[in-house]
């Protein structure tokens, strides 16, 4: 699985200071890849879902999405944006293991 685009969400949150980004990938997201984000913060897969959803918390950033779909969403604080690169550097490793 690879990332292959990156734009602003349609969910808008700005107003409360976080900034939201949609990660776009050449194929669904699985079971496999979302148990690999659970070191990055409070973790949680509600697996026994339809649409089986999982999400991520961390003090300055979230990560969501929905297993099956070709797409994740990170919102970050915007006093915290200098973490995005780095968090997307820890997640395409994850894609690639």
């Amino acid at each position: 699985m690879k990332i292959i685009g990156k734009q602003p969400s349609r969910e808008k949150c700005a107003e409360s200071g976080w900034f939201a980004w949609d990660y776009l990938l050449d194929e669904p997201v699985e079971r496999e890849f979302i148990l690999k984000l659970r070191p990055l913060g409070g973790f949680t897969y509600l697996d026994i879902l339809k649409q089986p959803f999982f999400k991520i918390d961390s003090d300055y950033y979230m990560i969501k999405g929905i297993q099956g779909n070709d797409y994740f969403r990170i919102a970050v604080h915007g006093k915290h944006e200098d973490q995005l690169e780095e968090l997307e550097r820890t997640i395409t490793d994850c894609m690639e293991k």
